[in-house]
């Protein structure tokens, strides 16, 4: 999701924004757009997988609506690629628990493993615990920005009526809404195409994956799947 303390359920914006600049980078770069490339040498990583088998792993995406193109995995250290790892917990396989601190998301498998993902989370001030579950699903979902963020930056008028899904819509490829009780609770887990947000805080509390994590992760959660989000 995006970074604004006004989020609107279909989505969120971040500070950067500000600059004017209408599109997902902008919105979702905030303070991480001064991270430079933690660049990878020789042939293998330092998470023992081969470059090429992260290439592989975050190769293009041939999707049906909008081919997902390669990320630079130059620019995500080693540790964010998603893995199978040990993963003690109590909660039942299928379960995601997003680890805010550590930047991690996982999803509970069997026999004490779980596959770690790694993830941008929320900024000071808008990081958040608790128990949540999926409501609802969406492929390439449509992006509406928040009144107050329109009084701010008129250019964002034209997408009142919402931003349909793209490459450039700031929910990206797909999304997971959390709700409690029975309602919406304005955070989502989305997808990113930016590398540089990985490992970072900028979201006004909702949890980004890459695109080719948060497709394998959608792809294995069903609605009414329990979220876990853990403090900080």
């Amino acid at each position: 999701m995006i970074l604004e303390s006004a989020i609107a359920e279909s989505g969120e914006m971040d500070e950067a924004a500000r600059s004017g600049f209408l599109n997902r980078r902008s919105f979702l770069l905030g303070s991480a757009a001064g991270f430079g490339a933690l660049g990878l040498t020789g042939c293998a990583t330092t998470d023992g997988m081969s470059l090429a088998e992260a290439q592989a792993l975050y190769g293009p995406v041939p999707d049906k609506k909008f081919p997902i193109p390669a990320v630079d995995v130059s620019k995500i250290d080693p540790k964010y690629y998603r893995r199978t790892v040990r993963y003690e917990t109590k909660e039942a396989p299928g379960t995601i628990i997003v680890d805010p601190g550590k930047y991690y998301v996982y999803r509970v498998e069997d026999d004490g493993n779980a596959t770690r993902y790694g993830a941008n989370v929320g900024r000071e001030g808008f990081l958040w615990s608790g128990d949540a579950y999926v409501g609802r699903k969406a492929e390439w979902p449509v992006w509406t920005p928040p009144r107050e963020m329109i009084k701010r930056q008129p250019e964002a008028a034209k997408y009142a009526g919402g931003m349909p899904g793209g490459l450039d819509n700031p929910l990206g490829a797909r999304t997971l809404y959390l709700y409690q009780n029975g309602k919406y609770t304005l955070y989502t887990i989305y997808s990113t195409s930016d590398p540089e947000t990985i490992g970072t805080n900028l979201t006004s509390g909702c949890t980004g994956l890459l695109s080719q994590d948060m497709i394998d992760l959608y792809s294995r959660t069903s609605v009414k799947t329990k979220v876990v989000v853990l403090p900080v």
